[in-house]
């Protein structure tokens, strides 16, 4: 299906653009089902905060328009939605006035094996450490680099996810996903507030297990602790929850605290 660009088909966007220079703005990848979106409301909640954090003036109530538009005409599958700060002179500087660029693409849903949430995964340890960058941190900001040396790391199909830590050895979150743990009859997950993207479906979950009264806590979470879990599973938007069953030389079986919230969120995933 073409893109579409500030509500129109177009195959191009002009090379002055930010976002194409610099990374210079956001995007969310939404699964789209008979032309709804899951989660619709977390998406454009982060993409506000984003646009807000980066003082990108984008205008909201348009963007949900031909966003909904565009879902009917996807009907099934994936839509990935790009803003940029449009286009701007050479340097840095913000230009005087922006002229924010919506970009819309389709895809067809990633054919991920069943197994992966049945039976769980094993994950990656990536060597790459994630930087420190408070203003950013927990935003979905087009500047993916970190994300891309980190899936160059492997290429043996034996890993369907990586794990990836920051400088102090602190666990963060997945190359595409974000992490859990379960100690204790605890549900926790790494603090955002340093580096790291803070997912819909972590945000969904969080709220969801609060909700039927598990004890949730978001706290810096070291890689020592990690291997020390009782349960570990992986959160995305697109396919829901997997269990880690293999990490770093460790083995877990599918716990039921990862059981009972991957029944908790059939409505999501279609299971």
């Amino acid at each position: 299906m073409q893109a579409w660009i500030n509500g129109q088909p177009a195959t191009s966007i002009d090379v002055a653009d930010r976002g194409l220079a610099y990374g210079d703005g956001l995007f969310e990848t939404i699964k789209v089902s008979q032309g709804r979106a899951a989660l619709l409301g977390r998406h454009l909640e982060r993409l506000q905060e984003g646009c807000q954090r980066l003082m990108i003036p984008c205008e909201m109530q348009l963007l949900r328009r031909e966003l909904d538009d565009y879902m009917q005409l996807i009907g099934n599958g994936v839509c990935k939605l790009i803003v940029t700060r449009g286009m701007g002179q050479r340097g840095y500087a913000l230009p005087q006035q922006s002229v924010v660029q919506r970009i819309l693409q389709a895809s067809s849903f990633p054919q991920w094996p069943a197994a992966y949430a049945e039976q769980g995964i094993a994950l990656f340890s990536c060597q790459l450490r994630l930087s420190q960058q408070p203003k950013l941190a927990g935003l979905k900001h087009l500047n993916r680099l970190e994300q891309v040396l980190a899936r160059a790391e492997w290429s043996d199909s034996t890993y369907a996810e990586g794990a990836l830590l920051d400088e102090q050895e602190r666990v963060v979150d997945g190359v595409f996903s974000n992490l859990f743990i379960v100690q204790n009859q605890r549900l926790l997950t790494p603090d955002l507030r340093r580096c790291g993207v803070a997912g819909v479906m972590r945000a969904e979950l969080l709220a969801r297990a609060q909700a039927a009264g598990i004890e949730v806590q978001v706290k810096d979470i070291p890689r020592s602790e990690m291997l020390q879990a009782d349960e570990i599973f992986t959160a995305n938007s697109l396919y829901g929850i997997w269990p880690v069953r293999n990490y770093a030389g460790r083995c877990w079986a599918v716990g039921k605290m990862t059981r009972r919230l991957q029944q908790m969120i059939k409505d999501l995933t279609g299971e």
